[in-house]
């Protein structure tokens, strides 16, 4: 009889990372990240420009068209009291949800000034209550359109592992050539390794792309708390995926090609969106926690940044590539000194059976 599956706790997801290989800028380009390919038994240390290189004419690549939106607002509330906003979603017609820090928490009816970026301009909008599944976030009424007045007053929402304040350079670069949707607090990170070079070799060599949109939230940043991970619960973001995605999936799927899934968020919109059993176009919200054992429709090949220990992220690449594959990896990317999480280098794996 076959063995009966492994359980999984928190601890298996666990290792340690030297703190200098917390990539805080990017690679003065793109596409010069390095690249670990871990298709094969022994991993290939790359440059991502070879990517294209790596791929078949006929094969499709899936990138997330998500746009962040500069979600942090610094400001006081009435008292004087210092305050930190960090929008998690933009609500119509002139709300959002909000996690909020300040010494103490603000109350229904309060009104939060929030500076401009450069200091000379402020808006206030007034607290309507706590929201969100487990009461952590905030509603705010804002005075005009948000995604106007957090371009021009909010900040870059850089993750909580990269130390500097944002500049100029990060409105740049912790965004992709492609983004097209706002709504993101996080960037899709995988995919912003790709630049003009890359795309333009990948049209070269036959390889098709498609979008999907994902709008990633603070969630993808918190921790998992719990020992045993069915106790754990996933936060929610929204995603559409466009029927012109699913038809280019299945011709892909008709010529024998593979579906190869631009970083974890554009992952988890394909697989929320298939299952069903069968890819399927629209929108909608998903909660999905990918751990080892979920079985994939869509993806067969995975191109991923390094993710934090004891993460969703690290559950999620190890369910698809295989958990003893994945942890061996990211072994050989410490030891050859990868960079790692948002602004670090990438790798490319394949999905356990493919």
């Amino acid at each position: 009889m076959p063995a009966p599956p492994r359980s999984y706790t928190l601890a298996d997801f666990d290792f340690d990372l030297p703190a200098g290989l917390i990539a805080q800028h990017p690679a003065p380009e793109r596409s010069a990240s390095r690249l670990l390919d871990g298709r094969a038994s022994e991993p290939v240390d790359r440059v991502f420009r070879e990517l294209p290189a790596l791929l078949d004419a006929g094969d499709l690549l899936v990138f997330n068209d998500t746009r962040v939106i500069k979600a942090r607002l610094l400001g006081a509330k009435a008292s004087g009291g210092a305050v930190e906003a960090l929008v998690e979603r933009v609500l119509p017609p002139r709300e959002v949800l909000a996690h909020v820090r300040a010494s103490k928490s603000p109350r229904p009816g309060g009104m939060l000034r929030f500076a401009g970026a450069d200091g000379s301009s402020s808006f206030e909008a007034e607290v309507l209550g706590r929201d969100g599944p487990d009461g952590s976030l905030f509603r705010l009424r804002l005075p005009d359109d948000p995604f106007v007045l957090l371009e021009r007053h909010g900040h870059v929402p850089l993750p909580p592992y990269i130390t500097h304040a944002d500049d100029a350079d990060d409105e740049r670069r912790y965004q992709t050539v492609f983004a097209r949707h706002p709504g993101a607090v996080a960037a899709p990170t995988a995919a912003l390794h790709f630049d003009a070079g890359v795309l333009a070799a990948l049209r070269e060599r036959g390889v098709r792309t498609a979008g999907v949109t994902l709008h990633v939230g603070a969630g993808t940043f918190q921790p998992v708390r719990v020992e045993n991970l069915a106790q754990h619960r996933m936060h929610s973001e929204w995603f559409e995926v466009p029927q012109a995605t699913v038809e280019a999936v299945a011709a892909a799927r008709a010529a024998g090609r593979r579906v190869v899934a631009v970083g974890t968020t554009t992952l988890r919109a394909l697989e929320s969106a298939a299952l069903g059993g069968a890819l399927a176009a629209g929108a909608r919200e998903t909660d999905i926690f990918i751990t080892p054992g979920f079985e994939f429709r869509v993806a067969d090949r995975l191109v991923t940044n390094f993710h934090l220990p004891r993460s969703t992220l690290m559950m999620l690449v190890s369910a698809f590539a295989g958990h003893e594959r994945v942890m061996a990896l990211y072994a050989h990317a410490i030891r050859a000194r990868y960079r790692f999480f948002s602004y670090g280098d990438a790798m490319l794996l394949a999905r356990v059976g493919s």
